[in-house]
């Protein structure tokens, strides 16, 4: 379980900092992160660091399949994390 909770945090600021530099590249008309890679870090675990990192740089803020994927992800990682916890008990 430790080495759970180390996984989720550094996966989480890593998709809260992908969101920002993303956001700093769209401002300066650069070469950008692909929508592939930042769906994907929250799919891996980074659901949360991706939401806080879209909302507080309010990046991708428009674009409905972040909006409501990301929180649809966190759905289906809750109740799979629940499932899993249930099984062990």
């Amino acid at each position: 379980m430790k080495y759970l909770l180390i996984y989720l945090l550094l996966i989480n600021l890593l998709s809260f900092f992908t969101m920002y530099i993303d956001k700093r590249k769209a401002i300066k008309n650069k070469w950008r992160i692909s929508e592939t890679t930042l769906i994907m870090l929250a799919v891996i675990g980074g659901s949360v660091g991706s939401i806080l990192g879209m909302n507080i740089f309010r990046h991708k803020t428009k674009h409905l399949k972040f909006v409501f994927g990301f929180w649809l992800i966190i759905i289906i990682q809750i109740s799979v994390f629940i499932y899993i916890t249930s099984l062990v008990n």
